[in-house]
């Protein structure tokens, strides 16, 4: 017999991570699946009558989250939430990681107040990924300000840094800023076992892949830098954000059927 948890009602707060990108599915809400539902999908599997709603849109950042999914969330009376916020603050320059947590703690309290457990996840070590390994000092300094956030409030922290299979470039999308579908399912893995509930999931190797050479590694990054850093950038400058009129995929608290 499956073991059972202690949660009814399950909803995930949070930007592109949480919503999925990175693991496309047609058949799921939003086109996208990723670590959450995966979460949900486990969860429903040992208990009576569970929902999971799922409010996160990607390019949130940490004050639109407050602002736009802390009430909706709470108002859907979840015993679980999990949050990832900050992210798209700490990348962004001249942003201290210090001020994005005291932020981060507001939050956190909020969620908190009637009593919901907490699963927060801190930042990846990004240090592998080009471009982004210029702020992993940042992220390291953010997630110690998690961690201390996480003991002062009783809240659970699903540690990312530590997952060193991340590492490897098949877990992440073409794009280098989000996950795979191999990668949502590992952090699904590692979620869980920060609940520590029992599940199904079985660990997902990536291939051995054929060594690059210096020519072509370049080649690739050029490449990349065009299809995905360059809109990005210029995003950033225009102050519009991939998550511009995108709804949240799963507003209501519903079983999360496979």
């Amino acid at each position: 017999m499956a073991q059972l948890h202690p949660w009814s009602r399950y909803v995930a707060i949070g930007d592109s991570f949480t919503e999925g990108i990175g693991d496309p599915e047609p058949q799921s809400p939003g086109g996208h699946r990723g670590w959450a539902d995966r979460v949900a999908e486990q969860l429903a599997l040992r208990t009576d009558d569970f929902a999971y709603a799922n409010l996160a849109v990607r390019g949130r950042l940490l004050k639109q989250i407050a602002e736009q999914q802390v009430e909706p969330a709470l108002a859907l009376r979840p015993d679980l939430i999990s949050v990832s916020a900050g992210g798209n603050d700490i990348i962004r320059p001249g942003t201290d990681p210090d001020q994005v947590a005291e932020r981060f703690e507001e939050l956190v309290v909020q969620l908190r107040s009637n009593g919901a457990t907490v699963l927060m996840f801190n930042g990846p070590d990004i240090g592998m990924t080009p471009v982004l390994r210029r702020v992993r000092g940042k992220v390291a300094i953010y997630n110690e300000n998690l961690r201390a956030i996480a003991s002062k409030h009783d809240a659970i922290v699903a540690d990312m840094w530590k997952l060193r299979e991340l590492r490897d470039p098949q877990m992440w999308d073409r794009d280098r800023l989000h996950f795979s579908p191999m990668g949502h399912h590992t952090i699904a893995i590692m979620a869980l076992e920060a609940l520590g509930v029992e599940h199904d999931l079985e660990p997902r190797e990536p291939e051995l892949m054929p060594r690059r050479s210096w020519r072509q590694a370049r080649v690739d990054d050029l490449g990349w830098a065009r299809e995905y850093l360059v809109p990005w950038v210029v995003r950033r400058i225009r102050h519009q954000s991939s998550g511009d009129h995108i709804t949240p995929k799963r507003p209501d608290a519903s079983h999360p059927h496979r």
